[in-house]
């Protein structure tokens, strides 16, 4: 009795034949993943401890001014920001997608990064 009442219960929650559904923003994520935001700059942290990293908005906000630890990441998508790295060398830089050239240990670096659009 106790199989019956299963297989009844089964056969009303899925019903044979029915389609599995699928979460619609899983199946709109997999068919365009081109369209992910690529920051205007992203900067990691591949020493224990990088030295002061300072990113800014020219004439505006200072989106970061510190130290950063092993492994830190941060990302920021402005369309156009001013970097200065107190040890080029520590961190892994890249603009727009696109890796910057690596710099040696114990060199100060200033740029601007401007976005797709900038």
């Amino acid at each position: 009795m106790a199989t019956l009442l299963v297989v009844g219960v089964r056969a009303l929650i899925d019903p044979p034949g029915a389609q599995p559904e699928r979460p619609a923003s899983t199946a709109t994520a997999l068919a365009r993943p081109s369209e992910a935001r690529v920051p205007t700059v992203r900067i990691e942290c591949v020493a224990d401890v990088c030295p002061t990293v300072t990113v800014r908005v020219p004439g505006g906000d200072v989106l970061q001014h510190r130290e950063m630890s092993g492994g830190e990441e941060v990302s920021y998508f402005e369309p156009e920001l001013d970097v200065v790295l107190g040890d080029a060398g520590t961190v892994r830089v890249t603009e727009n997608g696109s890796p910057r050239a690596p710099k040696e240990k114990g060199t100060r670096e200033s740029f601007t990064v401007r976005g797709p659009g900038g």
